[in-house]
């Protein structure tokens, strides 16, 4: 496995990435909450990335991965700030964006920071708002008053034998990114793909995001046995059939 390189962000993020470059639009990987850039669909788009000769950046956000810094400390703003700075520093050029889960969220604040140099945006079971309409709106009210006597609270993983554990400033700073109750203003193709058996977010945020967008070049897939991570054989290969459909139109 080939050693990542490190990016000193201005803000004082250590950041983790690999890049390769290649034909444009480079693609752009942006991961979900407390994954990193060793997972499948990273791993994988950067194969499929390599053998057509594309440019691919993958990386980890502060607090995830191989970056500095803390999960706890981190917050949506500053995870995607970290990709901005990352790509305004490695990446000439026009990008395509693809974002998984969390990395919709990031990924579409990213985007609206590259207007000029979006090309398209890929959204895999995307979450923007999640911290508002998946966490707070379904906290309990003690655990409401729990997270913010203690600053945090430990919630169970699907995907871990370790819990999350939820900041009250990753509450509070979500609300300065929600996206989802305005409109979206990217007019590049966007393609939503989820599955309908996600038990982490709802396959009906992908129709939010559809109708917050301005772009008129729209598309939701909904995958009827698909999970929230849409990691298997079938999955990669749509994904992969979606990335090169966009990519035709660029090369």
């Amino acid at each position: 496995m080939t050693k990542h390189k490190t990016f000193e962000t201005p803000h004082g993020t250590s950041i983790a990435y690999h890049y390769h470059t290649g034909r444009q639009p480079t693609v752009v990987f942006f991961g979900g909450l407390m994954s990193d850039m060793e997972g499948t669909k990273a791993t994988a788009l950067e194969k499929h990335c390599l053998a057509k000769g594309y440019g691919f950046l993958r990386f980890d956000y502060s607090g995830h991965g191989s970056s500095s810094g803390k999960f706890i400390e981190g917050t949506i703003g500053l995870w995607a700030k970290d990709a901005v700075a990352l790509i305004e520093a490695v990446i000439e050029g026009d990008i395509i964006i693809i974002g998984s889960s969390m990395g919709g969220w990031t990924g579409l604040l990213a985007g609206l920071k590259f207007k000029d140099r979006l090309k398209a945006f890929i959204g895999i079971a995307a979450a923007p708002d999640f911290t508002e309409r998946l966490m707070w709106q379904d906290f309990s009210d003690e655990q409401r008053q729990e997270i913010k006597a203690n600053g945090e609270i430990e919630l169970p993983s699907d995907y871990s034998d370790e819990p999350y554990i939820v900041s009250y400033g990753l509450i509070k700073d979500g609300r300065d990114h929600l996206l989802l109750d305005a409109p979206i203003n990217l007019d590049v193709p966007i393609r939503l793909v989820h599955g309908l058996r996600d038990d982490d977010v709802p396959a009906q945020t992908a129709h939010a995001i559809s109708s917050a967008l301005t772009s008129e070049d729209v598309e939701v897939t909904l995958v009827k046995a698909g999970g929230h991570s849409l990691s298997e054989p079938k999955d990669l290969k749509r994904l992969m059939n979606v990335l090169d459909q966009l990519m035709a139109d660029f090369i």
